[in-house]
């Protein structure tokens, strides 16, 4: 058997075997890099998020940091890191989802403008002039606006601050497109907003953490005509290209829930249940976890209430429509009676008929009054 040395972390990476070991060795390594103080030295060469082990092990070594220091300068010396040591073809996907995921489990620690002011001149430092680096680290403070939901912060934040300027070209991408319409939703501006999430989901190719963003931003929209309409149908586009993404199965059940279709919105959240993975961070999987039953509660709920669905041919008449079947019925039998009895009865001189007659209408006008209110009463 061979001896793998502690001090040579790729090795240790390298000789892992399944997935459960290999999260324990990741963790390790990580864990081991931070109480040395030394950045990984291996490089990034792909997205495999599941099996490749010098990604999942950076990515546990940048979380740690992160979570000890949940500051912009320390997400300015992981993007730089990434800048350095992952190849440029994966380095857009790591990293929006780094400094999304990252901004979110770090979400209860957001650092107020002044202070991210106040530091943007030595994350620009740390950052080399690069705007790639610069946008990772605007991306880490966005993403804990949004996953607190302050919207007009995150306005403001994406559309004048000076890292998000620093971020060159990139405020102008789908990503940040994406954060605006959900500032704008959030701020009931929903026309802005919807419009700007059109702009984002047109965007090719669309990436998942874009996807994400403008289904979060219809979602959480102050209710607008059409608005549900609009979630299902992006949230089944999205679905369609990714049959895994248990989050927009959640959003697909909320749209249909919303537009009332609750048979497909229990199909939907119970797929979503189903796609979560059995693998990553426990306290992630839990909340999800959670939130999803929390919606299948809800639809439940939402379909008892509706009570037993009956098909339209089989449903009962209402209870109004037979007294307004028996009126002509009734008047039918009193015209007929006086007919007969201006025939056969003695009084057959005119003046007797015409009394008659009008006896007959008078009565056959009662009966229809009597029935009339007798269906109003019955209407539900």
């Amino acid at each position: 058997m061979t001896t793998v040395p502690p001090d040579d972390p790729v090795s240790r990476l390298r000789a892992a075997a399944g997935a459960r070991e290999l999260e324990r060795v990741c963790e390790e390594v990580a864990a081991d890099l931070v109480a040395a103080g030394v950045e990984p030295s291996f490089r990034i060469e792909s997205v495999d998020w599941a099996g490749d082990a010098t990604l999942i092990c950076a990515d546990r070594y940048w979380r740690r940091r992160l979570l000890a220091e949940p500051t912009v300068e320390v997400a300015a010396h992981c993007a730089r890191w990434l800048v350095d040591h992952a190849d440029p073809a994966v380095r857009p996907e790591i990293i929006e989802k780094w400094a999304l995921g990252y901004g979110f489990i770090t979400r209860d620690t957001v650092e107020p403008a002044a202070e991210v002011t106040t530091a943007t001149g030595r994350v620009l430092q740390y950052s080399a002039g690069s705007a790639e680096a610069a946008y990772f680290t605007a991306l880490y403070h966005a993403a804990k606006l949004r996953a607190d939901f302050w919207f007009e912060d995150l306005d403001r934040f994406v559309a004048s601050s000076m890292l998000a300027v620093a971020a060159g070209p990139y405020r102008d991408g789908p990503l940040f497109t994406a954060l605006r319409a959900f500032a704008a939703c959030g701020m009931r501006n929903t026309a802005r907003g919807t419009a700007l999430v059109e702009a984002a989901w047109a965007a090719e190719p669309r990436s998942r953490e874009v996807t994400d963003i403008c289904l979060h931003a219809i979602d959480v929209a102050a209710p607008f005509d059409g608005q549900s309409e609009l979630l299902r149908r992006y949230a089944e586009e999205a679905v369609a290209t990714s049959p895994r993404a248990h989050l927009w199965w959640y959003r697909r059940a909320r749209g249909e829930r919303r537009c009332g279709d609750f048979d497909a919105a229990l199909v939907s959240i119970e797929t979503a249940l189903g796609c979560l993975p059995a693998q990553g961070a426990r306290t992630a999987h839990e909340h999800l976890q959670e939130r999803y039953l929390g919606e299948r509660d809800q639809i439940v709920t939402m379909m008892a209430a509706r009570g037993p669905w009956t098909a339209p041919d089989q449903r009962p008449a209402p209870r109004w429509v037979l007294p307004l079947l028996a009126a002509p019925v009734i008047v039918a039998l009193m015209v007929a009676l006086t007919v007969g009895l201006t025939t056969t009865s003695a009084l057959g001189d005119a003046i007797g008929r015409m009394a008659l007659l009008a006896t007959s209408l008078l009565i056959s006008a009662c009966i229809i009054a009597a029935v009339l209110h007798a269906a109003r009463r019955s209407i539900p």
